[in-house]
């Protein structure tokens, strides 16, 4: 079958891999749709250190995993599919319905996450294996490429639960990328009545506001803090220095959600923090009930994440389309239909 897979740092187009078999438990899927993520971005470039980062972890599940850059490597976790088969002794849903999944792989050897490795294949691609018991039938209608992008709000739908922001309270979103705007559509749909958002770029800011901001600023014009006291920052950047100075210059009791990821050490003067009383959440991912609720949000109408859709490409056209997200100008969130 078609796939397209990182090699050497690159993502090529290959159409030599082998359907993969569903095992006990197991569904073969035909991929509908799958969205590039940040994160497979900063995996192609740097992979040898998130390999390290996370190997050198302990108490969490990804410090397990095993990849070796030096083979073709899977990748692609934000997808909608419809079913094609059961492995055997599966019971699941018939053939043709439209499903999407958190990315993990239940197998014989343990769990699998879907994210990259050179076994377990990922939305890049025709086909790809998922586990029965997490599917999520897409409802009738949805529009499979709208459903691929449940991942990606189920982030920021749990990074807003993880805050405990109440409606009255302003909301500060730094950083307007795929994971800040799913942040705020989050907010928008909680209640908050007063969610701002920052970012550099005007077509992020444009986007920030269809996706239900109710003010945008331009970091270039003045510290957001300027003119913004917020009791929740949400921090979706992910480059060094800005939870410093997030610290630095948030109010007094203020509570900071750190959903950016940041590969990179940092350096944070905890006395900014301490004197000031400020609480700091790191998140990441979601909950099962929250990719869920995410889903039937987008399903119902309540989400519109069409807007964030700039661009479609297939198998053959995830290399450009890797190098063409480099732009926040140009683009937000690229498909690829395979």
């Amino acid at each position: 079958m078609r796939a397209a897979v990182l090699r050497d740092g690159r993502m090529v187009y290959r159409d030599d891999v082998p359907d993969p078999t569903p095992g006990p438990g197991q569904v073969l899927v035909e991929v509908a749709a799958c969205g590039i993520c940040g994160s497979d971005l900063h995996f192609a470039a740097h992979g040898d250190q998130v390999l390290a980062a996370t190997q050198s972890m302990s108490g969490s599940p990804s410090s397990r995993t095993s990849v070796d850059l030096g083979a073709d490597i899977f990748m692609g976790h934000e997808f909608s599919a419809r079913v094609l088969e059961a492995g055997p002794d599966t019971d699941t849903f018939p053939s043709g319905t439209p499903v999407t999944s958190i990315p993990v792989l239940l197998a014989a050897k343990g769990i699998e996450p879907i994210v990259y490795s050179n076994t377990t294949v990922g939305g890049y691609a025709e086909k790809m294996l998922l586990s029965a018991p997490l599917l999520v039938p897409i409802p009738n209608g949805l529009d499979l490429r709208h459903a691929a992008l449940t991942e990606p709000m189920a982030v920021g739908l749990h990074a807003v639960n993880k805050s405990g922001v109440l409606p009255g309270e302003t909301a500060l979103v730094l950083g307007c990328g795929p994971i800040g705007m799913a942040i705020i559509a989050a907010l928008r749909t909680s209640g908050v009545e007063d969610i701002v958002a920052a970012d550099y770029s005007r077509a992020r800011r444009d986007l920030a506001t269809s996706m239900g901001a109710h003010r945008v600023l331009d970091p270039a014009q003045g510290s957001p803090f300027d003119t913004v006291k917020p009791k929740v920052i949400f921090e979706a950047v992910g480059v060094p220095g800005i939870i410093d100075d997030v610290l630095r210059r948030a109010p007094v009791g203020s509570r900071l959600v750190v959903a950016g990821v940041c590969m990179e050490p940092d350096t944070v003067h905890p006395f900014y923090g301490i004197a000031k009383e400020i609480s700091v959440q790191f998140v990441l991912a979601y909950e099962p009930a929250e990719f869920t609720a995410s889903l039937q949000a987008i399903a119902e109408g309540r989400i519109d994440v069409a807007p964030l859709i700039t661009g479609e490409v297939g198998l053959d056209g995830v290399g450009a389309a890797f190098e063409d997200l480099a732009d926040p100008d140009r683009h937000c969130k690229i498909l690829v239909t395979p």
